[in-house]
């Protein structure tokens, strides 16, 4: 159960969704931050790449809810270790982005963020809003 987790949980860090889309030339082996794009040598239409995108993300969303059903089994005290690792993760990968900008980028990047928080913030208080009005319906 445990490696099978561990499994699942590193299949969902991976990030899918980049390479559904190609280098907007259609060739070489993508660029920048996509490393190797499978899909880069297809010449895939603008209609093709918006299409794979979205399978891309359903599977990304799939795989999300399926990683969030397995880690409500773990006990408490693991589960915050596990959310606390994969926060200082994210924050780790936020600060070595926001290093590689010049300085008007950094800015434009700090209210990027500031505004992704307040959704972040925004959509846990209408979860939470949500599941009271349930639990308030039994």
């Amino acid at each position: 159960m445990r490696k099978t987790l561990i499994a699942l949980l590193l299949a969902a860090a991976l990030p899918t969704v980049a390479m559904a889309m190609p280098p907007e030339d259609g060739g070489g082996h993508g660029g920048g931050m996509r490393g190797h794009n499978p899909y880069s040598q297809l010449n895939l239409t603008p209609d093709q790449r918006q299409q794979i995108g979205r399978i891309m993300f359903e599977q990304k969303r799939n795989r999300d809810e399926t990683t969030q059903r397995y880690l409500q089994m773990l006990p408490p005290a693991q589960q915050k270790a596990m959310q606390d690792e994969l926060d200082a993760k994210h924050l780790k990968a936020q600060n070595d982005v926001r290093a590689l900008l010049k300085p008007d980028q950094q800015k434009q990047f700090d209210v990027i963020q500031q505004k992704e928080a307040q959704r972040r913030a925004d959509h846990a208080e209408f979860q939470a809003w949500k599941a009271q009005k349930d639990q308030q319906a039994k």
